[in-house]
């Protein structure tokens, strides 16, 4: 019903936001994640909401880009999830990281968030992995090149990930670090699991 709404900032208190748009103040409420990216205050920021209509009361949901509404609204696709403790995921994770942490099984980072025991973030997992492509998450060595042969990209990168986990990082943090490596065509598993350790001794 409302896609965006578009207009100064004109106040901050804890998880909500207003935004000024043709003469209307709009309550918003964000993740706390968002709180760091906003513009100062009475700079123009355009939010992009999700409308929950109950029977007594409407509420508006914002985040800064579509990819992360699109977020929210598949956490509100898993069973036991309101709009509410998705916000609060959002608000514990970063949604990048989130998507990390589900591509990646990470049961224990999603679980930190609070009101997410393990058996919802189980069933978060399983219901949102097959609907968060990997590509996304470590964009460069997924892809083909433009003929469609295969290269080894792909499979050096999901392999140095599992390598990491297998030494005791979690997938999260695998995922991570291998998406900070440029990884170029010739470089073995080894290359790239070992640039991805210099990252993580930082």
């Amino acid at each position: 019903m409302i896609s965006y709404i578009r207009g100064p900032l004109i106040e901050i208190d804890e998880d909500t936001i207003v935004v000024e748009a043709g003469g209307i103040g709009y309550n918003i409420r964000v993740p706390l994640s968002l709180l760091g990216e906003l513009p100062g205050m009475g700079k123009e920021v355009r939010i992009y909401t999700y409308l929950q209509v109950r029977e007594d009361a409407m509420s508006l949901y914002g985040f800064l880009n579509r990819q992360d509404l699109k977020m929210f609204k598949k956490l509100l696709g898993v069973s036991g999830i309101g709009p509410k403790g998705a916000l609060g995921l959002l608000s514990a994770m970063r949604p990048d990281d989130l998507r990390m942490a589900v591509v990646s099984g990470d049961v224990k980072a999603i679980s930190k968030a609070p009101g997410i025991g393990s058996k919802t973030a189980q069933r978060l997992i399983l219901d949102l992995k097959d609907k968060i492509a990997v590509e996304e998450m470590v964009p460069g060595f997924f892809k083909e090149p433009a003929g469609g042969e295969k290269t080894g990209l792909m499979d050096a990168g999901k392999e140095a990930a599992d390598a990491l986990v297998a030494l005791g990082y979690s997938g999260t943090e695998a995922l991570k670090a291998v998406r900070q490596v440029e990884i170029a065509e010739g470089m073995t598993v080894e290359d790239v699991l070992k640039a991805s350790l210099k990252y993580l001794a930082f």
